[in-house]
């Protein structure tokens, strides 16, 4: 198992006994009938549900992603052409050179969920993650809406 997955599971059971222990509270606070102990509770009521539904969303992305990245795979398009080094992350100076093939590839098959993925895997292996992120959730749109793909 992988330091992201055990990670997931164990933000998702604190996160369930987190609202197992203080949901009670929140409800006693809310039936006091005083306006600052209803505020308390509402509040601990609120947090955990934006907490279940960013955590929803990041095991969701983790998910669809790894599905994704199974499939390409699979297909045997998966290899970036990037070495990796003795600890195993990629080089990043020649994932910095390679990374303007990827972008290539989108903007020539901009509906291809395949080439959105592999510049993802490229903007990762280069150490920009937010980009990365922003490119396999395209990946992932475009799969999850049936673009097609000339693959």
């Amino acid at each position: 198992m992988s330091g992201a997955k055990l990670g997931a599971i164990v933000m998702t059971a604190l996160l369930a006994l987190y609202v197992v222990l203080v949901g009670a509270r929140a409800i006693q606070f809310v039936q006091t009938g005083e306006p600052v102990a209803i505020a308390m509770g509402v509040a601990l009521i609120v947090l955990p549900v934006i907490a279940v539904w960013a955590i929803w969303r990041e095991l969701s992305f983790g998910i669809r992603s790894q599905r994704l990245v199974r499939r390409l795979e699979g297909e045997g398009a998966l290899d970036l052409g990037i070495p990796a080094r003795p600890s195993g992350r990629a080089d990043r100076d020649a994932a910095d050179a390679a990374f303007g093939r990827f972008r290539a590839e989108v903007e020539a098959e901009p509906d291809s969920w395949r080439a959105w993925l592999r510049l993802g895997l490229a903007y990762d292996a280069a150490g920009d993650r937010r980009r990365a992120r922003r490119a396999v959730r395209r990946a992932i749109e475009l799969d999850r809406s049936g673009e097609p793909d000339q693959h």
